[in-house]
């Protein structure tokens, strides 16, 4: 196998930088709203209800649908779809980029995806009903809407970019995934620049909250602001969200050369394969998905400041990945530890790319955002680091680990720096 250099050995050539980032999350629809409602305890969770399902729980988005897309775009597209042309398009303003004289062959987009098509056709399903299930009333844009492509092929289609797009299926880890994709792209000359994150629109499927409901695993609560508390001894299991993150990824010689802002720099990455269990977390291939990121970016546990986890508030979950951090920070008390989805939920496809954004202000501003609703913490999960209901002010922030893992054993890990 050849092996990975480590980012020191690396030419500026070859180093990828974040110079643009566009979101919507459940509370917030840009970088500085979401950053001020992690450090302000803002949740964005609430009552939802849903065909079939009832009523339940889930983190929403409010963001303005046609700030970048007409209404007929919309109506023909998928809410993932819309979602990945809201993200992208502000990703682009934010980045500074002279779009007119960007050669967009020479653009790729790389967006993560949990699943993607379930919305749509348990759509058709349900107004095919009223017609006696008569498939002639099925709608032409089905298949467009539900190919795996889809949302990155509608960024695509509404920016005129004619490089290579494609969804990365990779269930909860797809966010940094996608991410990970666009590095590897730019580093292989394939693209000049990436369009990369993850979106969601899971909270419109009902197939999701019954699935989760099944297993025992979908959260409740009197409070929907409360629902979500990873690391709680009471929490009880996954808020669904949906959402969105995208992020435009350059090399660091293209960035420098226009004068670019850059948020960070990519230095480290993995991803590997538990193989142990559908559902069921393995933490030692969980730890060893972080060492391997560590090692390519050619640093040691204890230079990483903050670690975004994965958890996502079921009872196991938690706890294994409270093994594997561990494992591999022992008990540092130079690293933190935090979690978004106590604010957001569990945005599935986008939850990694979105749960970094919410740390990135940190090589600024200072300030680790906390971990909310841990009113009773489970002693399985009492991090010596653990960020807990109140933001913590350090010295500085050098380097950011985000875990994101998801189903069928699929881990990931990326570790930004400081530039």
């Amino acid at each position: 196998m050849i092996s990975l250099s480590t980012h020191s050995e690396l030419p500026d050539s070859q180093r990828v930088v974040i110079t643009g980032i566009g979101l919507t999350a459940p509370n917030g629809n840009s970088l500085t709203e979401l950053r001020a409602a992690l450090l302000n305890g803002k949740s964005g969770v609430q009552p939802y209800e849903i065909r079939y399902f009832g009523k339940t729980l889930a983190g929403i988005c409010d963001f303005e649908t046609t700030r970048h897309q007409s209404k007929k775009d919309a109506r023909r597209g998928t809410r993932a779809g819309g979602i990945g042309v809201f993200c992208a398009n502000e990703a682009l303003q934010d980045s500074g980029i002279d779009w007119v004289n960007t050669a967009k062959e020479n653009v790729g987009v790389y967006i993560g995806v949990t699943e993607h098509g379930n919305v749509e056709t348990e759509s058709e399903i349900y107004q095919i009903k009223d017609y006696d299930y008569d498939t002639s009333f099925w709608s032409h844009h089905h298949n467009p809407r539900t190919v795996a492509n889809n949302p990155a092929g509608e960024i695509a289609l509404n920016m005129g970019i004619t490089g290579p797009h494609y969804t990365i299926g990779a269930a909860c880890a797809a966010g940094n995934a996608g991410m990970i994709q666009g590095l590897q792209m730019l580093r292989l000359g394939e693209c000049d620049l990436a369009f990369a994150g993850g979106v969601s629109e899971s909270i419109h499927t009902f197939g999701i909250f019954a699935g989760f409901a099944s297993q025992g695993a979908l959260a409740t609560h009197d409070d929907p602001t409360k629902a979500s508390r990873p690391f709680d001894k009471n929490r009880n299991g996954i808020v669904v969200a949906e959402g969105g993150c995208v992020y435009t990824l350059e090399r660091l010689t293209d960035a420098r050369a226009r004068g670019a802002k850059i948020y960070g720099e990519i230095v480290g990455y993995a991803i590997n394969t538990d193989a142990t269990d559908f559902v069921l977390p393995n933490p030692e291939r969980q730890a060893q998905c972080m060492r391997k990121a560590l090692r390519i970016a050619g640093i040691a546990a204890e230079q990483i400041d903050i670690v975004s986890s994965h958890a996502t508030g079921t009872h196991n979950g938690d706890i294994l990945e409270c093994v594997a951090i561990r494992d591999v920070f022992g008990d540092s008390d130079k690293t933190y530890v935090n979690n978004a989805k106590s604010f957001i939920g569990h945005s599935m496809g986008a939850a990694g790319a979105l749960e970094l954004a919410g740390n990135l202000l940190a090589f600024d501003d200072r300030q680790v955002h906390a971990t909310i609703n841990v009113d009773d913490l489970d002693e399985e999960c009492a991090l010596k680091g653990l960020v807990q209901n109140q933001p913590r002010e350090v010295d500085r922030v050098d380097y950011i680990l985000n875990n994101s893992f998801g189903m069928l054993g699929i881990n990931s890990a990326v570790i930004i720096k400081r530039f």
